[in-house]
């Protein structure tokens, strides 16, 4: 299904307008609107683009914006996505440092009782897409250890085994080669001399 662009502008206009706490927050709204509500990508789809969009510099949301609009109307698409996507989040710092200053929100303490509930909303609009993309990648007991230990060295601060690129190379190391002898052990692949 083709999406036009004021579909894809206002489909992430409204992701960066009710989503607290950043990208990880976002990616269970992202996930709902693009893969359930729309049916612009399928679940797999959505989880190589996230994974490609966390290895990318740059704000994960944006990242994921650009490339959805990008997938479904070209450069133009990327555009109106990630306007979408940015342009609340705009409008309200704006508004924030125009009408309020620090004092005034430590001094209200309606304020201060909004961001402390929210703060709980949030660990959870986190957990639950780690949940999830951990069930669409068919993450289990065998595999969990695999994502634990990752994140147990880049915790440590180790010198090189803290570096998250160097956790990122490896994985797409790690894909390629057993992608390869998932290939190399296909039947079709045998009978054709056992190369891809």
């Amino acid at each position: 299904m083709s999406a036009t662009y004021f579909q894809l502008f206002i489909t992430f206009f409204k992701i960066g307008l009710f989503t607290f706490g950043g990208g990880w927050a976002m990616i269970s709204i992202i996930e709902r609107e693009i893969v359930d509500k729309h049916h612009w990508l399928d679940r797999e789809d959505f989880l190589d683009l996230l994974a490609v969009a966390q290895s990318l510099p740059g704000i994960l949301a944006v990242n994921i914006s650009v490339a959805v609009g990008d997938k479904i109307r070209g450069r133009s698409g990327s555009i109106f996505s990630a306007l979408g996507t940015i342009l609340p989040s705009f409008v309200i710092i704006l508004a924030i440092a125009i009408f309020l200053t620090p004092d005034t929100i430590n001094g209200n303490p309606t304020l201060v009782s909004i961001f402390k509930g929210i703060r709980p909303a949030v660990v959870a609009l986190i957990v639950a897409p780690v949940i999830s993309s951990a069930r669409a990648a068919k993450i289990g007991w065998k595999t969990i250890w695999i994502p634990v230990v990752v994140a147990l060295f880049i915790w440590s601060k180790l010198p090189v085994v803290s570096n998250p690129i160097l956790w990122i190379v490896l994985g797409g190391l790690g894909g390629y080669i057993i992608f390869r002898q998932a290939l190399s052990h296909r039947p079709d692949a045998e009978e054709k001399g056992g190369g891809i």
